[in-house]
């Protein structure tokens, strides 16, 4: 195993203690175990618990935004960020909440590490907002795709699949739809 697959081994045994147990069981010890290295091995390549958290959300936000960018570059229709943003954040959820469970282990470890996504969340709406479609629509589909995403974190107001379906079919709908204002 090469030492780029051995630190993502370990980054998501993290992520997996985290959603599973909480962030309280996150201890550099409990990660080896699930990693199934010995503590040495992974000091080597986390020196200690704040640069695991930090490599957590580091690689979880890289992912989500390249993932959104990547969506992007691959149409130039009007809404493809509003678009872009809802897709990208539903199969965050279906894969298994990868950047959630990141984000959630820095809001109560170390929330100052929160602030390159604040700054991501600043330029997606900059760009939701100059998305070629209605503002008020394209800030409703990107408040309506964070709504979803918290009642999957938190496991409050879920709903059943079809309907979830059919909420994400008609966001979507919203991105590609111009109205007046």
């Amino acid at each position: 195993m090469n030492r780029n697959s051995k630190r993502m081994n370990i980054l998501s045994a993290a992520l997996l203690i985290v959603k599973t147990d909480g962030v309280e069981k996150l201890t550099l010890e409990a990660v080896a175990k699930e990693a199934g290295i010995s503590k040495g091995g992974l000091l080597y390549h986390f020196p200690n618990k704040h640069a695991l958290i930090k490599a957590m959300v580091e690689e979880s936000v890289n992912d989500f935004v390249a993932d959104i960018h990547d969506r992007v570059t691959k149409t130039t229709d009007n809404g493809r960020w509003s678009r872009a943003y809802l897709e990208a954040t539903v199969e965050d959820v279906r894969e298994g909440n990868k950047l959630s469970t990141a984000l959630i282990a820095t809001l109560f470890s170390n929330p100052e590490l929160l602030a390159k996504q604040q700054k991501e969340y600043f330029l997606w709406q900059k760009n939701i907002e100059n998305d070629g479609i209605d503002q008020v629509r394209s800030t409703i589909v990107r408040l309506a795709a964070d709504g979803l995403w918290f009642a999957e974190i938190f496991g409050m107001g879920n709903l059943d699949e079809e309907l979830r379906e059919k909420v994400i079919r008609y966001l979507k709908e919203m991105t590609s739809e111009e109205i007046s204002s």
